[in-house]
C-alpha cells in the first residue's frame, strides 16, 4: 500500500531550489566541520512560504549523500501541546539499520518519542535530568555524523524549547548537527533569546532567508511563460517563493488566465497571525475545487489527523471504506496536496499552510466530530492519555466527566515533563466545568493544581492570581484543607516574585483568621512565614512567631513539621552570627532529618536545602553536602524540580570552599538552566552570583566571564534590598576587583551593605566581605578605611568563633601589616590564615592563604618555610582545578623558589606610559602614589592599571609585580617592595 501511495506521489512535480546557494553551502560547510569546534546548531529564519522547510530537504539529500544519518521532526500548529513533539516525529522513523550505526540513540529517554507513562511519566523526577541525560546520549554518537532537523520550530511545545535551550547553552562535543527552521516573527521570546545567545557564543550560526530575486523565479521557476507576464507574477509574490509558485499554479490551472492577485500591506503583505496573506489562502483553498467530496473529506481528515494520519484513520473519521479512501488518496497525492512521509505510512501535507488552509476551511461541526473519532481511533489503538488529549480538548462543547477525567490524568502525567501542557489541560477542563455549587470543591482543586504547574514553568504572576481566585472563593467547610495549602502556596509565589511584604501580610492575615486554622495548618503558615522574613532580611521579626510554629509542631506531634521549624529558626540564627543559638537548632534539626526515611523526607527537600545552608554557615561543610545530597536525590525522585537548584547550589558552594572548583562549577550550570525557567528574579540573582565566584576560580586571570555573570546577577536583583539581592552586589564586588577596578569593588560592597555601616551585609559572613573592602582600600591607597574595616574583621570574627572567618580577619590584617613594612607579622598573618582554614577543611581559602603568605614568608627570611607554603598551595590549587591560584602561584614561583617564570609576552605590548607605571606598580606604589609621583589623576592611573592588566593576563598588583620581576630583574627591587606590591593587589576571591 505505502509502495502504491509512493508512486502516486511521484506524478507530482517537485520545484527545484533557486535562489539559496549561498545558504547551501554554508550549510555544507557546518557540516564538514561537525566535531572540530565549529556551531552545532543551524538557526534558519524566515517568513512563511520563505523556503525554509525547501531548504531543509534540499539539505537532507546532501547530507544523506555524504554517508551521515539525517533525522527530520516537525512543530505543527495543532499539535503545540504535545511534549516533545518535533523530537518525537524526528525519532518516530528510526529503522534498525540507522540504530546499528549510532546505537547510543537507544538509551534515548521515551518520553522525547511521545511515550510517557504513569504519573510524571518516565524519568520525570527531574525535566533537567532528562535534558542532561539528553545531551549525554547525543555526546556519545562516536565518530558517526548525525544531523537531526526539526523544522517549524515556531511551533514547538515548552518542553521541546527547554531541551533546545539546554543544548544551546551545553553543546555536546560530537559530530552532531541540529538544523531548526523557524519564523522569526511568530518564534516565541524563549526560543528567539535562547538561539541570539547562542549566536553570540559561537554554538549557533543563523541563516536568514529573504526573498528571491526575481531573475530566480522568472528565468528559473517560470521559464515558460512570457517574461512580462513572469514579472508580474513575482512583482504580486513579493519574491516569496510559496506564494509565486501558487501564483503559477493558479496561471496554469485556469482556463482563461487573469491577471496576478495583489498583495495587501506591501510586497510580502504577510500579516496576519499564521503569516498567510489573503490572497495566498484563496489560491490554495483554489487548489481545492477540483477534489471530489471524499477527496476533500480525506484531506480534511488527514490535516485533523496530523502524524497518525493513515488510511485506516482517515477511513475511520470520514467513515468510509479503506479501499475507496486509498483511490482518493491516490487522486489527492497525484495533486501534491498530500504526500508520503518518511517510512511510507504516515502521510503528510505538502506544506504547513496547506495544512492550515484545509483546517480552517473545515467545518466547525465536522472538525470537533473529526477529533472526538480520532480520540476513539486513538484509544482503541492503545495511544497513551497524552496523544488523546490533543484531540479530546478540540471535541469538548460542554462538560463531560469522562472526557475531563481524561484530560486530568494528561495533566497529571505531565506535570513534571511539561509542566506548561499540563496547565494547559487543566485549564481545558475549568473552561467546561460548571460553575454549578456541587462543582465548587472540584474547580478549587483543579485551580490548585493548575496554579502548581504554572509556578514551575514559569508562570509565577499567572500562578499567584490563580491562587487569588481560590483563596476569595466561598466553600463548604471541608475546604479549609485548599484554602491553607492556597495561602501557603500563594505566599512562595509573592516571595518568587520579590514581593516579601505580601507574602508575609498575607500569611498573617490568614493565622489571624476566625474561626482559625487548625494547628496543623498554623504550622504551614507559619513555616511560610519564616522562609518569607528570612530572605527579606527581617528574621527578628518572625522569630517569635518561629518559636510559636515549632512549639505547636511539637505539641501536636507533627515531626516533619518540627524538622521544617529547627532548620529554618537555625539557618536564621546562622545567618544573624548567633553561632551557638544555630547550633543548638542545627544539632536536633539534623537529628531528627537522619532519622526520617526518604518516604517521610518527600516533604522536607525544601528544609534540607536550609539545613545545608546552616551548615555552610557553621563551616560544617561535610554535613552539608551529605544533607544537599539526600534532599537532591528525594527532590529529583519525587519530582520536585524547583527545589533542585537550591540543593545544587548549596552543594556547589561546598565544592568551591573545598577546592573541588570544577565540579562546583558543574553543579551552579546544572542549577541554572533550572533558575531561568522558574522565572525567579531573585533566585536568578542568587544562582548567577555564586556562579561568578565559581569563575573567578575556575578561569584563568582576566577571564571576563565571571564579571559578566555577576553583573547580570545585578541586573536580576534589580532594586530589592533583599537578602540575595545584596549578596548578588557582594560578587560584583570580588569580580570588579579580581578585573582590576578596586573603586567599583569598594562602591558594590558599601552598596550591598546599605552603606557605610555594612548592617546588610550577612553578619555571619561579614569578615569575608570586609577583607574584600580591605584589599580594595590597600590598592586604592585609603589606609585609613583598610586599618578600621581591618579591626572590625578581627573583632566581629572573634564574636563568631568559626574558623574560616577567623581567617579571612587574619589575611586583613596580614596586608595592612604588609603594607605598613611588618613583613614578618604578615607572613605570620597569612600563616595562621591557613592553620584556620585547615580547622574547618575550607583548603580554597588554606590555598589562598599560603600563596598570600609565601612571599612574605621569604621577605621575612625563613625560604624553607616559604618553600613549603608554596609547594602545599600549588598543589592544592592544582588538584582542586582552581586555575586562578594556579596562576598566581606560577607568577610568585620565582620570589619564593627562585628561577625564571614563564615568559611575560605581554609586557612587550605595553605603551611607554603603560610600562612606566606598571613598574611603578610593581614597586609598591598606590594608585595615588603614582597619581602624584607622575601628575596624573587617580582614576587616569587606574585605567593605566587596567590596561596593563588585560594586556599581561594578570588580575592583581601582586601578578603583575610578579611578572615585571622575572621579566626585568634589577638589584634594586627589594623583598619589601615586593611584598608592599603584593599587598595591595587584589585577594582572590572566596
Amino acid at each position: 500500500m505505502a509502495e502504491a501511495l509512493d508512486k502516486s506521489a511521484q506524478v507530482a512535480d517537485v520545484a527545484p531550489l533557486v535562489g539559496r546557494s549561498v545558504e547551501l553551502a554554508r550549510l555544507d560547510s557546518a557540516l564538514e566541520c561537525l566535531g572540530e569546534g565549529g556551531p552545532t546548531i543551524v538557526d534558519i529564519t524566515g517568513e512563511a512560504g520563505i523556503g525554509k522547510s525547501r531548504l531543509l530537504t534540499e539539505f537532507c539529500v546532501l547530507a544523506r549523500s555524504r554517508g551521515v544519518t539525517v533525522l527530520r521532526g516537525r512543530a505543527t500548529e495543532y499539535e503545540r501541546h504535545s511534549p516533545f513533539q518535533p523530537f518525537a516525529d524526528a525519532l518516530a522513523d528510526l529503522d534498525q539499520q540507522e540504530l546499528r550505526a549510532l546505537p547510543a540513540l537507544v538509551e534515548l529517554s521515551q518520553v522525547l518519542r511521545g511515550v510517557i507513562e504513569g504519573p510524571g511519566g518516565q524519568g520525570a523526577g527531574d525535566r533537567f535530568g532528562l535534558y542532561r541525560a539528553t545531551a549525554a546520549v547525543l555526546g556519545r554518537l562516536g565518530g558517526v555524523r548525525l544531523v537531526v532537523m526539526l523544522d517549524d520550530l515556531h511551533w514547538a511545545d515548552p518542553a521541546s524549547l527547554e531541551l533546545l535551550d539546554y543544548l544551546v547553552r551545553h553543546p555536546v562535543s560530537a559530530p552532531l548537527l541540529l538544523v531548526v527552521s523557524r519564523r522569526d516573527r511568530q518564534a516565541p521570546t524563549a526560543l528567539a533569546t535562547a538561539l541570539a545567545r547562542g549566536v553570540d557564543t559561537g554554538v549557533v550560526l543563523q541563516l536568514a532567508l529573504g526573498p528571491l530575486a526575481e531573475r530566480d523565479c522568472v528565468e528559473e521557476l517560470a521559464c515558460d511563460l512570457p517574461r512580462v507576464l513572469a514579472a508580474e507574477l513575482f512583482v504580486a509574490s513579493g519574491g516569496n517563493p510559496l506564494y509565486f509558485l501558487a501564483l503559477l499554479h493558479a496561471h496554469r490551472g485556469a482556463p482563461h488566465p487573469r491577471a496576478p492577485f495583489r498583495v495587501s500591506g506591501g510586497p510580502t503583505g504577510f500579516s496576519g497571525s499564521d503569516g498567510l496573506p489573503a490572497s495566498l489562502g484563496a489560491l490554495l483553498l483554489d487548489e481545492l475545487s477540483p477534489l471530489s467530496l471524499l477527496e476533500r473529506r480525506t484531506l480534511e481528515a488527514a490535516a485533523v489527523l496530523g502524524d497518525h494520519a493513515t488510511p485506516e484513520m482517515i477511513g475511520a473519521l470520514t467513515g468510509a471504506p479503506v479501499a475507496d479512501v486509498i483511490e482518493a488518496l491516490h487522486q489527492v497525492m497525484r495533486r501534491d496536496l498530500l504526500r508520503p512521509g518518511q517510512g511510507g505510512r504516515r502521510l503528510v501535507l505538502r506544506h504547513p499552510l496547506i495544512r492550515a488552509v484545509v483546517r480552517e476551511s473545515i467545518d466547525p461541526w465536522r472538525g470537533e466530530e473529526f477529533h472526538r473519532r480520532a480520540a476513539v481511533e486513538l484509544e482503541r489503538a492503545g495511544a497513551s492519555v497524552v496523544e488523546r488529549a490533543h484531540h479530546l480538548e478540540r471535541s469538548v462543547t460542554s462538560w463531560d466527566p469522562q472526557l475531563a477525567a481524561v484530560l486530568i490524568e494528561a495533566a497529571e502525567q505531565t506535570a513534571v515533563t511539561a509542566p506548561a501542557t499540563s496547565a494547559h489541560w487543566l485549564d481545558v477542563v475549568l473552561r467546561i466545568l460548571p460553575r454549578a455549587p456541587e462543582h465548587i470543591a472540584k474547580r478549587r482543586e483543579l485551580m490548585l493544581s493548575r496554579a502548581r504547574a504554572l509556578g514551575v514553568s514559569g508562570g509565577l504572576k499567572e500562578s499567584r492570581d490563580l491562587l487569588h481566585e481560590v483563596i476569595d472563593m466561598s466553600g463548604a467547610d471541608g475546604d479549609a484543607a485548599i484554602r491553607t495549602s492556597a495561602v501557603a502556596l500563594c505566599a512562595v509565589m509573592e516571595r518568587h516574585l520579590g514581593r516579601y511584604p505580601e507574602s508575609a501580610a498575607l500569611l498573617r492575615r490568614e493565622l489571624a483568621r476566625h474561626p482559625g486554622p487548625s494547628p496543623s495548618q498554623s504550622v504551614a503558615l507559619g513555616l511560610e512565614l519564616g522562609f518569607s522574613a528570612m530572605f527579606a532580611v527581617r528574621i527578628p521579626d518572625a522569630r517569635a512567631e518561629l518559636v510559636r510554629t515549632l512549639a505547636t509542631a511539637r505539641s501536636v506531634g507533627d515531626q516533619i513539621g518540627e524538622v521544617v521549624a529547627l532548620a529554618l529558626v537555625a539557618m536564621g540564627e546562622a545567618y544573624e552570627g548567633d553561632i551557638a543559638a544555630a547550633r543548638r537548632f542545627a544539632e536536633p534539626a539534623a537529628r531528627l532529618a537522619d532519622a526520617l526515611t526518604d518516604n517521610d523526607l518527600a516533604g522536607l527537600c525544601e528544609s534540607l536545602a536550609r539545613l545545608g545552608w546552616t551548615e555552610v554557615f557553621l563551616e560544617n561543610y561535610a554535613d552539608a553536602e551529605r544533607h544537599s545530597d539526600r534532599g537532591l536525590e528525594i527532590a529529583r525522585r519525587t519530582g520536585q524540580l524547583y527545589l533542585v537548584p537550591h540543593l545544587l547550589l548549596c552543594k556547589a558552594y561546598v565544592h568551591l570552599i573545598t577546592c573541588r572548583v570544577t565540579t562546583a562549577l558543574t553543579l551552579a550550570d546544572e542549577a541554572e538552566p533550572v533558575v531561568r525557567s522558574l522565572g525567579s528574579g531573585e533566585l536568578l540573582a542568587f544562582t548567577l552570583a555564586l556562579r561568578s565566584q565559581i569563575l573567578l576560580q575556575a578561569r584563568p586571570p582576566g577571564d571576563p566571564d565571571a564579571r559578566a555573570a555577576a553583573e547580570e546577577a545585578v541586573a536580576a536583583a534589580g532594586t530589592s534590598d533583599s537578602w540575595w539581592a545584596s549578596l548578588a552586589r557582594s560578587m560584583l564586588a570580588y569580580a570588579a576587583l579580581s578585573g582590576g577596578d578596586p573603586h567599583r569593588a569598594l562602591e558594590s560592597m558599601v552598596h550591598a551593605g546599605g552603606g557605610s555601616d555594612l548592617q546588610r551585609l550577612q553578619p555571619s559572613l561579614r569578615p569575608d566581605f570586609l577583607e574584600l573592602l580591605v584589599t580594595a582600600a590597600v590598592a586604592t591607597g585609603d589606609m585609613e578605611r583598610a586599618e578600621l574595616w581591618a579591626e572590625r574583621a578581627g573583632k566581629e570574627a572573634e564574636q563568631l568563633g568559626l574558623p574560616t572567618q577567623h581567617g579571612a580577619a587574619l589575611r586583613s590584617r596580614g596586608q595592612v601589616a604588609a603594607y605598613r613594612g611588618d613583613v614578618a607579622a604578615a607572613a605570620r598573618m597569612f600563616a595562621e590564615a591557613a592553620a584556620e582554614s585547615v580547622r574547618s577543611g575550607a583548603v580554597l581559602r588554606e590555598a589562598h592563604s599560603l600563596l598570600l603568605g609565601a612571599p612574605l614568608m621569604k621577605a621575612a627570611g625563613d625560604g624553607s618555610r616559604a618553600d613549603a607554603m608554596w609547594r602545599r598551595a600549588s598543589r592544592l590549587a592544582s588538584d582542586g582545578g582552581a586555575r586562578l591560584l594556579v596562576a598566581i602561584a606560577e607568577q610568585v614561583r620565582p620570589v619564593v623558589l627562585g628561577g625564571a617564570s614563564k615568559p611575560a609576552d605581554g609586557l612587550a605590548a605595553l605603551t611607554s606610559r603603560e610600562r612606566e607605571i606598571a613598574g611603578l606598580v610593581a614597586e609598591g606604589l598606590t594608585n595615588q602614589a603614582i597619581a602624584t609621583k607622575l601628575h596624573l589623576s587617580p582614576r587616569t592611573v587606574e585605567s593605566h592599571v587596567a590596561r596593563v592588566y588585560r594586556k599581561i593576563g594578570v588580575s592583581s598588583r601582586a601578578a603583575l609585580a610578579s611578572k615585571w620581576f622575572a621579566a626585568t630583574p634589577s638589584d634594586e627591587t627589594s623583598p619589601m617592595a615586593w611584598a608592599h606590591g603584593r599587598a595591595t593587589g587584589g585577594s582572590s576571591p572566596e
